[in-house]
Order: C-alpha cells, then sequence, then structure tokens
C-alpha cells in the first residue's frame, strides 16, 4: 500500500465544513474580541457542531506554547505578554454567546513563575461574576506537577477539571516532548484527592498504540480517580506534525466505550471525531 493510500481517509472522518448563522455570529465575536479558540487552532472537525449550538471552547494566556508537542497545531516560541484583561474578554463572550456550560484551556506558559495559575483563576471568577448560571470545564495543563499553582484550581472549584494524558505510555516522550506520562497521572490524582468533584482526561488513538496499551492507559486513568475519558482519532495537522499510524475503526471506538464503562468511568466519549471538549455539557453529571 503506498504512503498515498495509507493516509487517504476513511469515509467515517469525512466531516462537513461548518456553516449556519449561529456558527457565524460566534466567529463574528471571537475575531472582534480577540479571542483564541482551541476549535481554530487545533482544526477541531466539530467545529461546525458546537459553534452550530452556540457553544465553544476559549484558549486563554495567548496563542504562543511554550511546548512543542508532536501532535499540536498551535504555535510554538516565546509568548507575548500575559493580557491582563484577557479574564474580562473571555467572561463577556461567554456572556454575549449565552454560553450554558464553558470549557477553557489554555497553551502551557512555562514561562511564567505561576504557569498562568493567576490568569486561569481571574477568568473562572470573571465568567462566574458576569454569567453565574454558566458551568465550567477546565483543561489545564500539568503546571510542571507543582501543586501550589494547581491548589490555585482546586480552589475556585470548576464543576470539571480535565487534564490529558493525550496517549499511552511508550509514545509520550515523541508525542508529548515536555510532559511525562507518570507526572500527569499525579495531576489527575492529587485533583480527585483534593476535592474535585469530576475529573477528566483524553487519549487520541491512531499514533501506533496497540489495543493492550490503550486498555492499560484506561486502567491507569481510572485508578487515579478519573471519571470521564475521551477517546478520538488523531488527525495530522500539517506535514510538519506526527503522521497518522492507524485510522481505529467506528467498532473499535465502540469497544473501547464499552470496556470504559465496565471499568466504571462514569462517561465515556469514544469514537473518531471525538475531541476532549465533545458533549462536555454533559460531564458536569
Amino acid at each position: 500500500m503506498s504512503v498515498k493510500e495509507r493516509n487517504r481517509k476513511p469515509k467515517w472522518l469525512k466531516v462537513k465544513l461548518p456553516t449556519g448563522q449561529a456558527y457565524k455570529n460566534v466567529r463574528g465575536i471571537t475575531k472582534s474580541h480577540n479571542l483564541h479558540t482551541i476549535c481554530e487552532s487545533g482544526n477541531c472537525p466539530n467545529m461546525g457542531e458546537c459553534w452550530g449550538a452556540g457553544t465553544a471552547t476559549f484558549m486563554i494566556l495567548g496563542n504562543i506554547c511554550t511546548r512543542s508537542c508532536g501532535f499540536c497545531n498551535v504555535m510554538t516560541g516565546r509568548p507575548l505578554a500575559v493580557d491582563i484583561l484577557e479574564p474580562l474578554k473571555v467572561a463577556r463572550s461567554v456572556k454575549l454567546m449565552n454560553v450554558k456550560h464553558a470549557v477553557i484551556t489554555s497553551v502551557d506558559r512555562d514561562d511564567l513563575k505561576d504557569g498562568g495559575a493567576s490568569i486561569w483563576v481571574e477568568t473562572i471568577n470573571a465568567i462566574r461574576k458576569q454569567n453565574p448560571d454558566t458551568t465550567m470545564e477546565t483543561l489545564i495543563p500539568d503546571f510542571k506537577g507543582e501543586t501550589e499553582n494547581i491548589d490555585r484550581i482546586i480552589e475556585v472549584a470548576p464543576e470539571v477539571v480535565s487534564h490529558n494524558l493525550e496517549t499511552v505510555r511508550r509514545l509520550t516522550r515523541e508525542v508529548r516532548i515536555q510532559a511525562k506520562y507518570d507526572r500527569s497521572l499525579e495531576v489527575l490524582k492529587y485533583l480527585k484527592d483534593n476535592g474535585i468533584n469530576r475529573t477528566k482526561s483524553g487519549l487520541m488513538l491512531g499514533l501506533g498504540e496497540t489495543k493492550e496499551e490503550v486498555l492499560e492507559t484506561m486502567e491507569d486513568l481510572r485508578n487515579v480517580g478519573v471519571d470521564i475519558i475521551t477517546l478520538g482519532q488523531y488527525l495530522q495537522p500539517t506535514k510538519k506534525h506526527l503522521t497518522v499510524k492507524d485510522f481505529i475503526t467506528p467498532e473499535q471506538f465502540k469497544e473501547y466505550e464499552i470496556i470504559g464503562k465496565e471499568m466504571g468511568f462514569r462517561h465515556v466519549e469514544s469514537g473518531p471525531l471525538v475531541r476532549s471538549s465533545y458533549k462536555a455539557h454533559k460531564h458536569i453529571h
């Protein structure tokens, strides 16, 4: 089989381009407020569906990351100075968009002493002040495992706190160059042990992992008390990024969903087009 044939997307991965007035409205708001959405920078295949429903995932702390993960389409380099008005901008957009459940994520800011934790806290508080009925999921970085910064997230108690393991142990060094598999597990355990009601993590499949490795990783996540897991197909953003090794079938994703529920996860979102914030509003329950 040629490389071209191997890399040709199967029919179950075909996605319609985002359209509709609701999608256009959301796009207009993010542009006018100079907001960064992971929907755009991550080339999310569900952008049309989610934005069309009037929901969105906001990325804070700018759009330049200090890390260089091999799967991610976010720019790497020296970040710009923190925008101290960003928390208010995000909160106002959540209000303008009438978002009922907001997902907040960020680039890694290893250049900042607190890893950006203070802006995280200010953003959560600003959203709550302007949108008292809006629930939140915070998809946080590992803060290099520094518990004093993780404590700041715990203190403001988002309904769901998520941190993505992204891949299996064997592939972590290649896929998440500056991250550590066990450190991510420790962060998730620390969140649960210190009072976070719902913890969540996500995996991308198709990077060369085996079924046994996926199940082992799912077990590792359950063993640190993770409540919610997402499993989706890795798609190569550009030719500079890691290549897709396998296209996982919908049937295999369904099997992982069944096994995940048997393991005791409260929610298992498993499918080719699933991304970590897909159907996030369900995960508060």
